[in-house]
């Protein structure tokens, strides 16, 4: 990787004061070589500069790791390249992923991939319809779609994945309104418990997380 991908993920890191510890971040660029090399043969991303993938692809997904501090096991819903799921699996060495996705070769990206890393991350060919036992997902302690990024869409889908006192993460890429939010999920028995706005440091993108317990 370049001089502008490490300089990237260095500040995005640095800027949020996000844990990576050191060995992660070997992990971390081996990801984005293998998603930059996969993708030139399988259409597997759009942003293909290595300097846009350190920020909106990986510190954008390590953001999420504050939620997802208390969390042991973690479902990607939606994960097509393994993002976020991956990224936070090579800096949680602890969390257990799974990574859904309905189409096959994305999925077999994630199986190859972290195979590759030595990350524990299960990538599962399937659309996520909201029956666990029947696509033989996991109820997770933290439950995550970038995919699909409506929450009036997401959440009363991604809560039927939660297990008992996990946390339901809205990865949004807008302003989000905090009423309409907790509209949401009070509609599925939802408590937002927190939501955090951020500013990507280089590209100056709008981002923000909400984060839903079990009222």
């Amino acid at each position: 990787m370049d001089r502008a991908f490490h300089e990237t993920l260095r500040l995005g890191i640095e800027t949020f004061g996000l844990p990576v510890p050191p060995d992660a971040l070997a992990l971390l660029e081996r990801f984005a070589d293998r998603l930059l090399a996969w993708n030139r043969k399988v259409n597997l991303t759009r942003i293909t500069a290595p300097a846009e993938v350190a920020e909106k692809h990986l510190v954008d997904s390590l953001l999420l790791l504050p939620a997802v501090s208390g969390a042991r096991t973690l479902l990607d819903v939606g994960a097509g390249a393994g993002i976020p799921g991956v990224p936070l699996a090579c800096v949680r060495r602890d969390l257990a992923v799974t990574c859904c996705d309905s189409v096959a070769k994305k999925v077999s990206f994630v199986k190859a991939v972290a195979a590759e890393l030595d990350v524990d991350v299960r990538g599962v060919a399937v659309r996520a319809a909201g029956d666990p036992e029947g696509e033989k997902l996991p109820r997770a302690g933290a439950v995550v779609s970038r995919a699909l990024a409506d929450p009036a869409e997401w959440v009363p889908l991604g809560v039927r994945y939660l297990a008992p006192g996990g946390v339901l993460l809205g990865m949004l890429g807008r302003e989000a309104d905090r009423g309409r939010l907790e509209e949401i999920g009070s509609g599925s028995g939802l408590v937002l418990q927190r939501l955090d706005s951020y500013a990507l440091p280089v590209s100056g993108a709008a981002r923000a997380i909400a984060v839903w317990r079990r009222g």
